[in-house]
């Protein structure tokens, strides 16, 4: 007899299911069985993946899910979570492809609709959406069984006899399962008492969730994971006994040898589902063409007209190119994908927004020129349609568009609107467990040190040369891991289940660019899941592609926005002015590049790039593309031989003097994709179709393909019409040192096409930069103003330039920065809880009123947009009323009083008006009578700078450094800013690296104390110097030591280990920490300190008792808040009062919150 598993959880039951797809064919396959199903947790993300599998291996898939249903009683709407927290199990089966898009249906609404903790359908979906379909009662969480535990044996039996009818005769069955478990038992004999009386047929399974015993505690471990418990933690989610695996059609007969009917009943099942998918075949959405026009037509015409702007008469003889274009992609059968693209790109351009020269291959194409989806000539700069639609190899086009990053949305929103929103959705993606990662989840859940499961994860090589390393290759690279491993036991057995664990998904998140575009509702060919509030499909990007789906990658570039800005700019001073009208060959521009001031230029800022600037010294935007293309790694090795031939001619040499006019504009380096192709169809007579197809061979290592092609290259393939190298009059071992200089190139070569595109780009930044460097970095500014390292990185830029930069001003400012005649003004949208809708209120109320006489004149004129006392303070605190001629410790000292009054005035004003209405008189209007201004000193120059680094995240007026530069130098610190920039080198760092000492000094800007597991305290601290900010891992030795010095606004020299963790900028394990001055007086508490003073005389704190955690959590805490305030502490279960004093803050308010509870800490 055979057996077939239907209840079977992959790793897309995430962290819960330890089935990996390629492995579970193989399994089934070495046992002998013909099919298996994939039922996941309420999802299906891992259904094609495992139908590609089982093919591969010879075994049937049968597509299906473990849904959740709510009970019977209540429906996928119910968010009472007493009633709907927990909801029901129940298998489902796809016969035939009405199955499949019923179940795509069912899981997708449940996500849609019924998402409460689970994602949920109910009885109304199943009724609705049943056919196709084959239904299982599921294990002990199924609603049958619940029933029968709980006594309702009739109930179950009613429920199932309803699900019976639901389904159709044949198509439900009483799910079996034997894991040891004693409810199992109970439940078992149930069913089969209602298969007896009802004649609903049995089926037995086993709920495997991984592969063989052995793997039973691998799968513990990601249980652990998932609900973030230790291993050796009793009171814990566990799949006990160890038998949740894939069981041989042997053990299961031996189980349910009493059942035989329910072992047969499984390969009836495996019969009755035959769904087949379809791959490579289209479902482009339909385009709308003009009434008398077909796509063909309507495109060609599109066309005609753009190249007639383009071109204005000349290079006739480049129609030949479009004509051939225009009839592949005809033939192809994609001209609704381009008309589909150049659409909303046009809706783009007409709407304004930054759309950028190209991405990718699509620039290669003369179509996408002509219909204006890119601005790049593919003839000016050689490039090949075939590498972006190869007709030798029909697949979907791939148009990615960049678009301006604050207006992106714009356009997918267009897009959802002209298609329909449910036509259009966004595209999972998963996070993995990379090498690194895997170590250190399996070494939390061991209970393992956090300090040696860090060490043994350093181990493993990092950086860009190792960005998909396993951890079988660091154990063969590292022999410092290896060491570890053979040495010690714990860490081999840390490293055992790392291993089993490394490239399963961790998470689902939303790609950041993907939008998939569909002809019928994308339901209809895809389940949908939500991310957040986001609607993706649950297949991830090139699972659409093969599915035969249009997917467009919409992605946010923030150089287009900052190009934008720094136009409109110019343009109110020029109006005619436009982008596309900049020369591309400004000598200026490229002497600028080449003296290396390329912060903020577009690709060009890192330490790295601009070394390669200062050392190639770029004349032209070819030598640009070239750097785009180079610095990256793999080619980067070659860019000293590229800088050396730029410089001297006789270094260059061609192997033949036909290389001449294809590598010449790269120095005679094969640099580009397209270098390769034009070497193929010139030497040896390759079509450019033919030579893509050797190109995207040798760039994916296909070792058969190119010894193969290596004899077609010399002597050609008549099949092919390849005549061949030899037969071309190129002597054979030349053209084999060809063949072999091209193999050893041609992995790292890079599509010239998307460089060109970046590198105009960078050279339009470069020229804004030179030409009107007030505007473009007004702009640059406002584009990062979510980032505090790169605004300080820019400000010093700006103060190199000889640009200053002026405080933010209620009479002067708009939302972001702008340009004035003395420099570049700061933007109020740089304020804390200033809103841009309040802004553009600001802004026009002194458009029509004139502008602001003093802060009482603002505030009235300002009363009724929503402005509050926090907003005016934040807005004082950050200078905007410094013009107006008064003091901030004036204005902070009346704020509150004058918006009593002010709100007080308008309610007077309110009631005489209703008074008035009541014919009883009154007045119709009243001000606020003039506040006298307090006559008290201003704040201390600290202070200032404390309170605009509070409200603005920036130090505006000065910094704190200033004062402390000379002591920082004197105690050797490094740079904030050169550490950081060094790390994010696309190379790796060349300066300094991972565990090595250094010395930095600065502001302590932020500090949070945290209990380890082990109930010590770290702190995790930000110290931040003119240039950057950087945190400190402080452990318990390291704060008791040096806690006193840690609070914020206090100037420290820190000297420890650098820290690089993943894709973490770098962080300081720090061990010593020196206070830092310079003759200067250190700033005292109460003016430097960052942290927020809260009023109050006593402080009271109840905890549950001595030996509590949060006991030795609050000592430690107070050891880091010193001071005068008196505090009281209660045990609640003997009433004992402790007596202690501190710095009451709102930084220990929030600690002590966070380990008491907010009803536990009184201030009184």
């Amino acid at each position: 007899m055979s057996f077939t598993h239907l209840h079977v959880h992959t790793e897309f039951s995430l962290l819960d299911g330890f089935c990996r797809i390629d492995g579970l064919a193989k399994r089934v396959r070495e046992l002998g069985q013909d099919a298996v199903a994939i039922t996941d947790h309420g999802v299906m993300y891992g259904a094609v993946d495992f139908y590609r599998a089982c093919k591969k291996e010879g075994v049937k898939p049968i597509i299906g899910c473990e849904v959740y249903v709510a009970p019977a009683d209540r429906d996928r709407f119910g968010r009472v979570h007493d009633l709907d927290g927990e909801s029901r199990h129940l298998v489902l089966l796809c016969k035939n492809q009405e199955g499949y898009q019923n179940l795509s249906y069912l899981v997708s609404m449940a996500f849609i609709e019924g998402f409460y903790v689970k994602p949920r359908v109910d009885m109304e979906l199943l009724r609705a959406h049943s056919g196709g379909l084959i239904a299982l009662s599921a294990c002990l969480a199924g609603e049958i069984p619940k029933r029968i535990l709980q006594g309702r044996y009739d109930a179950a039996k009613s429920y199932a006899l309803e699900m019976r009818d639901i389904f159709g005769e044949g198509n439900f069955y009483l799910e079996l399962q034997d894991h040891g478990i004693r409810d199992q038992a109970a439940v078992n004999q149930a069913l089969l008492k209602i298969h007896e009386e009802t004649g609903i047929p049995l089926v037995c399974t086993n709920d495997c969730h991984y592969l063989t015993p052995q793997d039973a505690e691998a799968h513990d471990v990601l249980l652990c994971i998932q609900t973030g418990k230790m291993v050796d933690d009793e009171n814990r989610m566990r799949y006990e006994p160890r038998n949740f695996y894939v069981r041989s059609t042997e053990e299961m007969e031996a189980l349910f040898s009493q059942y035989p009917d329910a072992i047969a009943n499984t390969e009836r099942i495996a019969a009755a589902c035959n769904l087949e998918f379809t791959f490579g075949k289209y479902h482009l959405p339909r385009f709308d063409v003009p009434e008398g026009e077909t796509a063909q037509s309507y495109i060609r015409r599109l066309c005609e007209e753009g190249f007639a702007e383009k071109y204005r008469g000349e290079k006739p003889e480049y129609h030949n190119q479009l004509d051939y274009e225009l009839d592949m992609i005809e033939k192809m059968g994609f001209t609704d994908y381009f008309l589909i693209v150049s659409d909303f790109v046009r809706f783009a351009r007409e709407a304004g927004i930054p759309v950028g020269p190209g991405r990718g291959s699509a620039a290669g194409s003369m179509v996408s020129y002509c219909l204006g989806i890119t601005d790049i000539d593919p003839m000016q700069y050689g490039l090949y349609f075939e590498r972006f639609l190869n007709p030798e190899r029909v697949s979907m086009p791939d148009i990615d568009m960049d678009f301006g990053d604050t207006r992106r949305d714009e356009v997918i929103d267009y897009v959802r609107r002209k298609y329909g929103d449910d036509h259009v959705a966004n595209i999972v993606t998963f996070g993995t467990m990379a090498a690194r990662a895997a170590i250190r989840d399996v070494g939390r859940v061991m209970n393992m040190p956090y300090a040696d499961v860090d060490v043994v994860a350093k181990q493993v090589p990092s950086g860009p040369g190792a960005l998909h390393i396993t951890l079988d290759d660091a154990l063969r690279l590292s022999k410092p891991l290896r060491d570890m491993y053979d040495a010690d036991p714990q860490i081999k057995k840390l490293i055992d289940t790392a291993k089993s664990l490394e490239g399963m998904p961790r998470h689902a998140s939303t790609h950041a660019a993907g939008v998939v575009i569909t002809r019928d509702p994308v339901v209809t060919y895809v389940p949908l899941a939500k991310n957040d509030e986001t609607l993706v499909c649950q297949y991830v990007m090139t699972t659409l592609e093969e599915l035969g789906l249009l997917k467009m990658d919409f992605l946010g570039l923030r150089n287009l926005t900052v190009l934008d800005d720094a136009v409109k700019m110019v343009r109110r001073q020029k109006p005619d002015f436009r982008l596309e009208d900049i020369p591309e060959d400004d000598q200026d521009v490229f002497d600028m590049l080449t003296a290396g001031k390329t912060s903020g230029v577009f690709q060009m800022e890192s330490a790295g790039m601009t070394g390669v600037c200062v050392g190639l010294k770029p004349q032209s935007i070819e030598d640009l593309t070239a750097i785009v293309a180079l610095y990256r790694p793999g080619p980067m090795d070659s860019i000293p031989r590229f800088i050396a031939c730029k410089h001297d001619p006789k270094l260059v040499t061609y192997k033949h003097p036909a290389l001449e006019p294809i590598l010449s504009i790269t120095y005679g380096c094969i640099v580009y994709q397209e270098q390769v192709i034009e070497i193929f169809r010139r030497l040896a007579g390759y079509s450019l179709g033919q030579a893509d197809m050797v190109r995207r061979a040798m760039s994916k290592k296909k070792r058969s393909q190119i010894e193969r092609e290596r004899q077609f290259f010399l002597y050609g393939d008549p099949e092919r019409q390849i005549a061949g190298c030899v037969a071309n009059g190129i002597p054979e071992e030349t053209a084999k040192a060809i063949y072999e200089e091209i193999d050893a190139f041609a992995e790292y070569a890079f599509n010239k096409a998307h460089a060109v595109c970046y590198a105009v780009v960078a050279y339009q930044t470069a020229w804004f930069k030179y030409h009107y460097p007030r505007e473009y970095m007004a702009a640059l500014l406002t584009s990062v103003l979510d980032n505090s390292d790169k605004i300080s990185e820019y400000i010093g830029e700006c103060r190199d330039m000889g640009i200053a930069l002026l405080p933010p001003d209620t009479n002067r400012s708009r939302d972001g920065f702008t340009v004035e005649s003395e420099g570049i003004r700061f933007g109020l949208v740089a304020v804390k809880n200033i809103g841009r809708g309040f802004i553009q209120n600001l802004i026009r109320e002194r458009e029509s009123g004139g502008p602001f006489t003093g802060f009482q004149d603002f505030c009235q004129r300002m009363y009724d947009y929503d402005m509050n006392k926090r907003a005016s303070e934040n807005l004082i605190r950050a200078g905007a009323f410094d013009s107006l001629g008064a003091k901030r410790s004036q204005l902070v000292a009346v704020n509150d009083k004058l918006f009593d009054a002010i709100g007080s005035t308008r309610r007077q004003n309110l009631e005489g008006q209703l008074d008035f209405f009541g014919m009883g008189g009154g007045e119709t209007r009243a001000r606020t009578a003039q506040m006298e201004l307090p006559n008290i000193p201003e704040f201390a120059p600290e202070e200032l700078m404390r309170q605009e680094k509070e409200v603005t995240g920036l130090y505006l007026s000065g910094h704190p450094m200033n004062a402390y530069r000379d002591a920082a130098r004197a105690a050797g610190a490094a740079h904030i800013a050169a550490v950081h920039a060094d790390f994010a080198q696309e190379g790796g760092p060349s300066s300094f690296q991972d565990e090595q000492r250094i010395t930095v000094a600065g502001i302590v800007t932020a500090a949070q104390t945290k209990s380890t597991r082990s109930g010590s305290l770290m702190a995790y601290v930000t110290v931040e110097d003119d240039g950057g900010s950087i945190e400190l891992l402080c452990f318990a030795k390291a704060l008791e030591k040096y806690g006193r010095l840690l609070k914020e606004g206090t100037p420290v020299v820190v000297r420890g280990k650098l820290s690089v963790r993943d894709e973490k900028p770098p962080q300081i394990l720090c061990d010593t920490v020196f206070p830092l001055a310079d003759g200067a007086p250190a700033p005292q508490r109460e003016s430097s300190s960052v942290v927020q003073p809260v009023e109050g005389k006593m402080l009271w704190l109840r905890c549950p008792s001595a030996d509590h955690p949060a006991a030795a959590h609050i000592r430690r805490v107070f050891a880091m808040f010193p001071g005068p305030t008196s505090a009281r502490l209660v045990y609640a279960d003997t009433g004992k009062r402790l007596g202690a004093t501190c710095l009451l803050t709102r930084s220990l308010l929030d600690e002590l919150e966070d380990a008491l509870g907010k009803e536990n800490v009184v201030v009184q």
